[in-house]
């Protein structure tokens, strides 16, 4: 009942930071205390949100190396933006439909490459996302090289603060289900969870269709914000960003890749003049974090009131022993 109780306290004070949070932002924008570089920094901290947590479902979840999270982008960008330009539909609806057929295409290509593993896995979705970018190439409806220009700008700050806190506690929800238990069970040991009898191919598509519905989202509020969409943009740069992303905040912990995609974000703008150096420095910090933090910022670990609970325990514990000592 105690912790029932506390439980019950804790997501109150949850539901009270987010709004909060929303209505501060919603204020600054409003008086334009934010100015338009912070304002296209902040939507790409929301956009980067959206596609760490769910790539982290799955390679940090369910441990599967899929390196071509950015075509799963491509297409919830482009169906929503040819839905709203061409069709005169609604941004919801644009974004829905956007989403689901970039799950569609994530269960049609997670089906064959799934039965991989380790680095067969990898390639063969980066091959994939690629051949996505090079149909969009060549595609004249959708603008081909030059792309989908005068997408109508319908991303503002409620949607986007709508959909990053629904991705987050959809993702939340689904980890501590039935369903996110067997994805863990697969990315801790495939073969002891086959004996078991959980159908891990089932548990693998489910993973990697959820990733790239969330994915679709993050394209379609992408798209909806910056006029201008082409294929390169979905390269396997922007797969590698969400990559990086995820391996910085930890490969399983939700809470880290919202840290780390935030800082990713960060670091992105303040380095704007030196993009041709970008990569080299995500490799170093990639270098210097498995280094000295192979787990990532957080592990496997959530930021939550229960871990500062318990390092405050520690801390305590570690202080008394401390002073008993002679």
């Amino acid at each position: 009942m105690k912790k029932a109780g506390r439980v019950a306290k804790e997501t109150v004070l949850i539901v009270v930071a987010l709004v909060a949070v929303y209505f501060l932002v919603s204020v600054a924008i409003s008086k334009n205390l934010i100015n338009p570089f912070q304002q296209v920094n902040l939507f790409l901290m929301g956009i980067n949100i959206i596609m760490a947590t769910s790539l982290n479902l799955i390679v940090g979840f369910t441990g599967q190396l899929a390196l071509g999270h950015a075509g799963f982008m491509a297409i919830g960008a482009y169906i929503s933006a040819v839905l709203t330009m061409k069709f005169g539909q609604p941004f919801l609806l644009a974004t829905v439909v956007g989403a689901i057929a970039a799950a569609i295409m994530g269960v049609l290509i997670g089906i064959p490459t799934l039965r991989l593993r380790g680095d067969y896995l990898a390639i063969a979705t980066l091959g994939m996302g690629e051949i996505i970018k090079v149909i969009l190439l060549n595609i004249e409806y959708v603008g081909g090289a030059a792309g989908l220009i005068g997408i109508p700008q319908l991303t503002n700050w409620n949607w986007l603060f709508l959909y990053t806190v629904l991705t987050v506690v959809i993702l939340r929800n689904f980890i501590n289900s039935t369903h996110g238990r067997a994805c863990l069970a697969v990315r801790e040991d495939e073969i002891a969870a086959e004996t078991m009898g959980i159908n891990t191919t089932k548990y693998k598509v489910m993973a990697f269709s959820i990733g790239a519905f969330f994915a679709g989202v993050a394209g379609s509020l992408y798209a909806h914000y910056f006029f201008l969409i082409q294929p390169n943009t979905f390269s396997f740069l922007k797969s590698f960003d969400a990559l990086v992303m995820v391996v910085l905040g930890g490969l399983g912990s939700l809470t880290g890749s919202i840290i780390a995609a935030v800082v990713i974000t960060g670091i992105n703008a303040l380095l704007q003049d030196l993009a041709a150096l970008r990569m080299v420095i995500y490799s170093v910090i990639l270098l210097v974090v498995m280094i000295y933090r192979p787990q990532g910022l957080m592990g496997t670990k959530e930021l939550s009131f229960d871990l500062f609970r318990k390092n405050r325990s520690e801390s305590r514990g570690t202080g008394t022993q401390s002073g008993t000592t002679v």
